[in-house]
């Protein structure tokens, strides 16, 4: 089947996870995409310490669910004969994603501004730490830092008095597919005008977004402002997580307590909670302090069952909750493999390995393809025949270090 963004040529200037990201989506609806790598490599090709897989460049899960369905060349764009590659390659390229710095880029000559003048309708796409304006944005920015300390999520989403344990790439893959939204809205627009476009968007940002409701809540003397809580200042104790018998832990979701509150009381077999009239209506419960005797009481009950047992008893009460998974849970899921959120991937060793598809589909494409990712350069000299390069020619970049090819065999 024809995939929507078949015909579509995307440069990867960029190094780490969200720009990746970004690729990878338009890469799974069909454009070309060329990552630009140096002779070393990404920097996301040496961090299986923290994620606690092997270091073997043949069998890398991060890399793969990045760069999957992606062609690879690696080019020393500080020398002439790698920068005039580039720039032959962009000569036939639609988009460009790069997360390099602006004043790297500058230096570079890849600036927007720059290249705005050789390429008119080239779709120039940013991700930044902090934004393309203000004080802060020339600062280096990651998804510990940028996402989750500046943009509020390591100080509000913790119990107080505790710490929070950050997990690698879940900002990154969230601005990822933002830049990729803007790319598609780019591509859209240009159809119409037949001009490029500067797109971008920030680590920072996008936290900011993402937690609108608290942060404009916080322009008022309510509970915005006083986060972090503790469990017993969630003033709405139906979207409470609750410890079951067998120590597993279940969070509900019912932001309309009022309505719902005596079905899930019914459901869980707690009638004499509604009887009582202690906590309806919420704001009475509130008033007279009764949000934490509420919470003791629906934790009781969770006290009593195990997790498959008060699992079923919600599901057939229709309650919105969930178990909460381990990793490996969700890697079993029947849930997950049925809308395929996973596909099998063999690695270059052989191996196969479960990795994870980006999560948005089209009808019209069919299954999501899962294509291995590249080695460092491993489609450099198809790359550069594709531009007009000669073999004679890509041999002696090669020779000179412009070019440059990973060996599986040297590297052994």
């Amino acid at each position: 089947m024809r995939k929507a963004l078949e015909g579509v040529r995307v440069i990867q200037l960029a190094n780490f996870i969200a720009a990746a990201a970004t690729g990878r989506y338009l890469a799974d609806h069909g454009a070309e995409v060329v990552i630009v790598e140096t002779a070393k490599g990404d920097p996301i090709r040496y961090t299986e310490e923290q994620e606690g897989r092997p270091q073997d460049m043949l069998e890398n899960t991060t890399w793969e669910y990045l760069n999957g369905n992606k062609k690879c060349i690696s080019l020393n764009v500080k020398t002439d004969e790698g920068r005039e590659a580039l720039f032959r390659m962009l000569d036939t390229t639609d988009v460009l994603i790069t997360n390099w710095r602006l004043g790297a880029l500058e230096r570079a000559g890849l600036d927007y501004e720059t290249l705005k003048e050789r390429y008119p309708e080239l779709v120039y796409a940013m991700i930044l730490g902090y934004g393309k304006t203000g004080p802060d944005k020339d600062l280096p920015g990651y998804d510990f830092t940028a996402f989750f300390a500046r943009g509020g999520y390591s100080e509000n989403v913790r119990r107080r008095g505790q710490d929070i344990t950050i997990l690698p790439g879940l900002g990154d893959n969230n601005v990822g597919l933002m830049l990729a939204m803007g790319i598609v809205t780019a591509l859209f627009n240009r159809n119409v005008t037949g001009k490029g476009d500067f797109v971008s968007t920030s680590l920072y940002e996008t936290a900011i977004f993402n937690q609108s409701m608290m942060l404009l809540g916080a322009q008022y003397d309510g509970l915005a402002l006083d986060y972090p809580i503790t469990k017993y200042e969630n003033m709405n104790p139906l979207n409470g997580a609750y410890r079951t018998k067998d120590d597993r832990i279940i969070q509900c979701s019912m932001p309309d307590f009022n309505p719902r509150f005596e079905h899930f009381c019914q459901t869980i077999g707690r009638q004499d909670m509604v009887d009582s009239g202690k906590f309806l209506p919420q704001a009475y419960m509130i008033a007279n302090g009764r949000v934490a005797e509420c919470i003791d009481e629906i934790q009781a009950t969770f006290d009593k069952y195990t997790c498959a047992e008060m699992d079923q008893m919600l599901r057939e009460g229709d309650i919105p909750h969930s178990i909460c998974y381990s990793w490996k849970e969700i890697l079993e899921d029947p849930q997950a493999n049925a809308v395929g959120a996973f596909y099998d991937c063999t690695c270059p060793n052989g191996v196969v390995r479960k990795v994870t598809h980006t999560p948005v589909r089209l009808e019209s494409e069919g299954e999501m393809e899962g294509r291995t990712a590249p080695l460092i350069g491993e489609h450099g000299r198809e790359v550069l025949q594709e531009v007009g390069y000669s073999d004679a020619e890509i041999d002696a970049m090669l020779e000179s270090g412009a070019l440059y090819i990973w060996d599986k065999e040297e590297n052994a």
